[in-house]
This record gives C-alpha cells, structure tokens and sequence, in this order.
C-alpha cells in the first residue's frame, strides 16, 4: 500500500475557488505565503544568492551593523533606560540581527548598561525560519525569545522595533478603474483547473481614493499593512520606544499594479506555482503611517535607503571595511552600490520612523 501524495497548493486553491467563487488577491497571496501545508514561508523559504530572493543583510554585514549601532544611538537618546526590548519582526534567517548584535556589542564598550538592559524578541510565524534564527543566533551574547505578534509584546519597558522588508509581504486587494466605474480583481479557476484573474463588480465595503485615477489602472488596498501601522503606533505609544521600517515601496498614495513573483531571483507568473515563489507588493508608507498616528504615536517622513545609510555613517564603515581587507575593496565597493545607488536600492527601498515620546528626535532623521 502507497501513500497517496497530498493535493498540491494550487489543486486545493482551484477546488476552494470552485466551490465558493473568486477569491481576493490578498487571499490568495496570504494562503501562498502561509497557507500550513504548502505555503512558501510556513514550508520552503529560500533566501540568499542559492534561493529565491536576497534582501539587504545579506548583501553586506554593513546594512545590519548599522542598525545596530542606530539601536545604540536610539537608546541613549531615549535616556538609556535600565531595561528596553529590541524587537525585529521577520528576521528572516537571522543575519540581521546578528550583525546588529555584534555592533551592539562593540557600542557596549563605549554605552555601559546597554547590553544588560536589552532584552531581544523576534516575531516570526515560519517554523522553518524560527530554526534557522536560532541556529545564527545560538552564540550571541543575548538570547532571543520568539513571540506570534506585537500585541504579544510587553509594554512595561521601552521597545526598540526593526522590520526590514517586512511590509512587502502583507498583501493587499487590487481594484481596477474602468469606464464604468470600479471592479475589483479576483483570482479565478477555469474549467481545466488553471487559475486566472477575473474581474466582479465592487458593491460595497470599499472606499475609492480622494484623488482621480484613470480607468485601466490598479488601486491596492492593504488592510494588513493598515492594521501592522495601527498595532505597531499603539504599541510605540504605550511602551515609548522608536520603530525603524525599511522595505520597496511608495511614499505617497499612488496607483499600480505592485504584485511580483519571485523564483530563484526571476519573477514568474504570480498564479503558476502557489507556494513555491515568493509574492510581494509594495509597502503602501503612508498607509501605514496615518494608521500609526491615528494610535497615539508620531512618526517621520520617508528617507531613501541610500540618504538613511548615508546619514548612519555607511561610506566610513565601507571604508574602513577596505582597510583592514584590502583584496575585497572592489567587492565592498559593489556591495555599497547595491544598498545605496540610486539605480538600485537607494531611492526604491524607503526608511522611515514611527516613535514616542514627542521630544525624541531618532538617528537618521534629523531634520
């Protein structure tokens, strides 16, 4: 007797789809992201060059040694409070944290108190990347704990939030203008079970942007991203503290169709293999801001990547990187332009601050 092998992904989707109609886009990339059984990060998350996708930390130990020493800076500037947490949400494997930590202790040596006052939490729902976290993560001089969400987090301390490239994953429904008015776009399966996108009439429960949009083009509405900027302002609020997001996004309203699949660092079709790429729309900043603020905390404006780094200190610490290794100068160099040029990272990928109390002014911000 034989196992039978388990329905893949996309049968359970166009079987789901079939029997109770099209479903939202941001259904459908939040069951291909964590659906249990066959979702991409509850069950293959590839990162890095032999993956799917690479994010900053992993193209320099500069990005993450940064953060760190911003972490530092935003703790002395809060008081150097006793105790603080560091939170980071989607750590990803690991690498960005533990760069910042080996930042974080070279800062120590100079900040007494700040090692012994910080407490690490990472949220991160994938079992397969709490694993490798733990693993980077093992000999490091301050152990993590893992919690499911921010409202899982405490707030009788002072919170210190990274989240890079997080919202790029909290996906958002999609609405199209046409001539005779607004519809919104759903994934559909045909008769031979292949899934497509269709389009139904909008009747209710959406509201349509202040400003005109043309017909033919694409408004995306991320009531994830919204409710993350609303959880993360109360929590900054409560417990004061500063959160820093980076992730690829827009920092004012706009319209576009943002949604990109990614398999081994090519985009595919977004509806050919559920489960085994990485889907992402941009991270909507103004959403998230405005949800912030509506929850008690205030927030700055958008920076590019490339000015925040730049304002952090990333041309000396690149510098000084090629003095002690000069056969990997043209290396660091590259390296550089990848997090900062303006035909890369630099200006698509934004950095911005939500904080509390009012009087704080945090590292990179400055006006």
């Amino acid at each position: 007797m034989t196992d039978t092998p388990a329905p893949s992904l996309k049968s359970r989707l166009a079987r789901e789809i079939a029997l109770t109609g099209p479903m939202s886009v941001a259904d459908y990339v939040l069951r291909c992201l964590h659906d249990p059984q066959g979702g991409y990060y509850a069950t293959r998350p590839a990162i890095g060059e032999a993956g799917d996708f690479i994010t900053a930390p992993l193209i320099s130990q500069m990005f993450g040694e940064l953060l760190g020493l911003w972490v530092a800076e935003t703790w002395s500037r809060l008081g150097a409070p006793e105790r603080f947490r560091l939170v980071e949400v989607g750590p990803g494997d690991g690498t960005l944290m533990e760069d910042a930590l080996r930042a974080l202790t070279s800062a120590a040596r100079a900040m007494p108190g700040l090692l012994e006052a910080c407490e690490l939490v990472l949220i991160e729902p994938s079992a397969p990347l709490r694993e490798l976290q733990s693993r980077r993560l093992s000999g490091s001089d301050i152990a993590p704990r893992w919690v499911g969400s921010l409202a899982a987090v405490e707030t009788d301390a002072p919170v210190i939030l990274i989240a890079n490239e997080l919202l790029d994953c909290m996906p958002a429904r999609q609405f199209l203008r046409t001539e005779g008015g607004w519809t919104e776009r759903r994934v559909g399966v045909t008769d031979e079970g292949d899934l497509v996108f269709g389009l139904v009439a909008v009747t209710s429960g959406f509201d349509a942007p202040e400003f005109e949009i043309e017909p033919g083009q694409i408004w995306e509405v991320s009531e994830q991203q919204a409710a993350f900027g609303r959880d993360l302002g109360r929590l900054i609020a409560e417990a004061s503290g500063a959160a820093l997001l980076i992730d690829y996004g827009r920092d004012r309203s706009g319209a576009g169709d943002t949604l990109q699949a990614l398999q081994r660092h090519a985009k595919v079709d977004p509806l050919a293999c559920p489960g085994e790429a990485d889907l992402t729309q941009w991270a909507d900043f103004p959403l998230v801001l405005e949800a912030a603020v509506r929850s008690g905390a205030d927030v700055t404006g958008c920076l590019g990547q490339g000015e925040f780094l730049r304002r952090l200190g990333i041309e000396a610490r690149a510098d000084r990187l090629k003095q002690g290794r000069p056969a990997a100068a043209e290396v660091i160099d590259r390296q550089l332009a990848r997090l900062t040029a303006d035909d890369q990272m630099g200006t698509l990928f934004k950095a911005c601050a939500v904080f509390s109390p009012r009087a704080l002014v945090v590292p990179g911000f400055e006006t």
